[in-house]
């Protein structure tokens, strides 16, 4: 029996990642995971996020714990895992050597475009707290490594999410199928116990929205905030895929 696929894709908050989850679970052959670091990320920062004690209570805490969890062998049938990750719940001060053993993406979204929607669900938003500095971080680690790594821009994936995709399954060495496309609206099994706080949109969806640009205003602080992470955003957008 061959080895499975086990996909990380790493992504920041106010992206496309929770519909790029949906299209990897409408794959027959695929287990996905949702933000399996959440837990050890809460109990770690000490941060109060929607739903905490709910999170904690659902995922281990106990990174080890997490790692071997992502690791374990796959039901009968299954081929992939997909693991939907939020970089910023990553500890970069930690080992994160674990990554290594799995076929990471980073998937990327303007910042200026990810504060504005932040800002709608919490009262403040920091550089650290939209990922892609620790997106950043990962990538020159990877680079260090001579690691193949993709960068998908969620703004060029949804002008043609079927190419993209075409372009990932084969980067994965799997075939791709159109059930990736669409998938049935309602909540899932496999999401966090987070969603009814987050995931209003993706529950009503039935496949990727067409990409159209987003009127931004932000205040004085959030607009420092886009600028403090555009330096990241515009060097791995420099390396993204390409359609």
């Amino acid at each position: 029996m061959s080895e499975p696929v086990r996909v990380a894709m790493w992504s920041g908050p106010r992206n496309i990642s929770t519909a790029m989850m949906r299209a990897w679970e409408n794959r027959p052959d695929t287990v996905v995971v949702d933000e399996p670091l959440y837990a050890e990320y809460l109990v770690r920062t000490g941060l109060d996020h929607p739903g905490r004690d709910e999170v904690v209570a659902a995922q281990p805490t106990w990174l080890p714990e997490v790692v071997e969890g992502l690791l374990a062998p796959l039901p009968r049938g299954k081929g992939v895992h997909y693991a939907k990750h939020m970089a910023h719940h990553l500890d970069l001060e930690a080992e994160a050597d674990w990554t290594d053993d799995f076929r990471n993406v980073l998937l990327v979204r303007d910042p200026a475009e990810v504060v504005a929607s932040y800002v709608r669900s919490r009262e403040a938003c920091e550089p650290d707290d939209i990922g892609l500095l620790q997106e950043q971080w990962l990538l020159d680690r990877w680079d260090a490594l001579g690691a193949d790594v993709p960068v998908i821009d969620s703004a060029d994936f949804l002008r043609d999410p079927e190419a993209h995709l075409r372009w990932l399954c084969d980067w994965l060495g799997i075939a791709f199928t159109d059930r990736m496309l669409s998938w049935p609206p309602g909540p899932r099994a496999s999401d966090g116990v987070w969603a009814p706080y987050w995931y209003d949109a993706v529950l009503a969806s039935t496949g990727f929205e067409p990409y159209r640009p987003r009127a931004v205003e932000l205040s004085e602080h959030d607009a420092a905030v886009a600028d403090a992470c555009r330096p990241a955003y515009e060097r791995l957008r420099e390396r993204r895929v390409r359609i």
